[in-house]
């Protein structure tokens, strides 16, 4: 069902590490998960670093977040789970599972420039941002800016519905400047490790 969109996703990893694509998976899956994280019933504030060493830093980082499941978003997890075998197939990356999670960024919410693969733990090989913010305008703000291993500007991404994003984890620092109003998102990463 998503051959040519994992073949594009593929054929950018190899020649340029990140891919941005608009209009990616169809406003049908992007409004139900919209709809989903609209509710805000079981979202916790999110914490930076490794699951042993999780801590609050609202400095660095103010978003909710609530993990993904079967419950809430199947057919987004069918189509990350056929990338992964796609990926694996094609660039024999091992990718062993996905993980994700929704964020809402309130207004004036932020996350500073980081690195998705954490110090030490080589586990996240292969991130994706998908947006769900329907009307999203200029003024908005929230764009993820995407910068190089030199932290040079890569793409500034404005979070449009419907708008996927795939980079390699290790080697894009990234940043969700301040959102002038709420803002939807879906990250995730393929790993490597065992659950």
């Amino acid at each position: 069902m998503y051959k040519n969109l994992y073949e594009k996703i593929v054929d950018a990893l190899v020649s340029d590490g990140y891919v941005v694509i608009k209009n990616a998976l169809g406003s049908e899956i992007s409004s139900k998960l919209l709809n989903f994280a609209k509710d805000e019933r079981d979202f916790k504030r999110a914490g930076i670093s490794s699951a042993s060493d999780l801590h609050l830093d609202n400095n660095r980082r103010r978003d909710k977040i609530l993990w993904l499941d079967k419950t809430n978003a199947q057919e987004f997890l069918n189509f990350t789970d056929g990338l992964k075998e796609y990926i694996n197939k094609e660039l024999y990356l091992g990718l062993s599972y996905y993980e994700s999670h929704f964020a809402i960024y309130d207004k004036d919410d932020f996350y500073e420039t980081h690195l998705d693969s954490f110090k030490n733990f080589k586990n996240r090989v292969v991130t994706t941002v998908y947006y769900l913010n329907e009307g999203w305008e200029d003024k908005d703000g929230g764009e993820l800016i995407v910068y190089d291993k030199n932290n040079e500007f890569l793409a500034k991404v404005k979070p449009d519905a419907d708008t996927l994003v795939v980079f390699m984890s290790e080697h894009f620092p990234h940043e969700v400047k301040p959102a002038n109003k709420k803002r939807y998102s879906i990250a995730g990463w393929f790993r490597v490790d065992k659950r």
